[in-house]
């Protein structure tokens, strides 16, 4: 039996890249259509209701969402992506079973994709939740995300979820373990959405988002990943 390394280096062939490509487009274009379907209803600011009032949002300053959930899962992420520079030059697990071009591949994408949700919060007019008058804040009106280029008069800078990206942005390993290790790439998978559905319904309770917010951070993670796997076609030899 060839080592995993050498069955990864030969990679997918060119009609399953195809079929990863058409499945990887037809669930971006699936998000964004659920995505835009969901801002149409205006359900943001009514979820946002349920959870706080003028009083603002019990669980803002809670030791678990504030503390441990907010503040101490970036440690973890952190942790994570050393672990993935470490497993460039030394692989772990299923790491092992990606050529040296993939394993860059897919720590690149994780940072790029990491690093693309701040640059768009920072261009961002809409302001958190916590931030609107009717939840204790300054701000008097709702704006949503969708409506370009309109201030609500707060400090903008809360679309998308930075937070949620500490676990979206390592969508990018699924990409390339699912063909070289496809129960590891299916575990990572599954872990990645959990651990970012989460996050991102912790940050929406702490009235820090409105619950599109972590959707959308999922969807552009997922379009960097996708553009980058299939433009730059991490592996070590191609077919001609």
């Amino acid at each position: 039996m060839p080592p995993l390394t050498a069955v990864a280096a030969r990679g997918p062939s060119v009609t399953a890249w195809r079929r990863m490509a058409i499945v990887d487009i037809a669930v971006a274009a699936a998000g964004l259509a659920a995505l835009a379907a969901w801002d149409a209803t205006g359900m943001d600011i009514t979820v946002a209701r349920w959870l706080g009032g003028p009083d603002g949002f019990p669980w803002r300053h809670h030791w678990l969402t504030a503390g441990l959930l907010h503040g101490g899962i970036r440690y973890l992420a952190w942790a994570l992506l050393a672990a993935l520079v470490v497993g460039y030059w030394r692989p772990w697990g299923p790491l092992r079973s990606l050529s040296k071009g993939q394993r860059l591949w897919m720590l690149g994408t994780t940072v790029a994709s990491a690093a693309l949700i701040p640059l768009i919060k920072r261009l961002s007019a809409t302001s958190c939740p916590w931030s609107l008058a009717e939840f204790g804040g300054s701000v008097g009106q709702y704006v949503p995300h969708w409506v370009y280029g309109v201030a609500d008069g707060g400090p903008g800078g809360c679309f998308p979820s930075g937070h949620a990206s500490t676990a979206f942005a390592f969508l990018a390993a699924w990409f390339v373990l699912r063909d070289a290790a496809p129960a590891a790439a299916r575990r990572w998978l599954a872990v990645t959405m959990v651990a970012g559905l989460v996050l991102g319904a912790v940050q929406v309770a702490r009235g820090a988002h409105y619950p599109s917010h972590p959707l959308w951070t999922a969807w552009l993670c997922w379009v960097v990943s996708t553009l980058s796997f299939h433009l730059l076609r991490p592996r070590a030899a191609l077919p001609s």
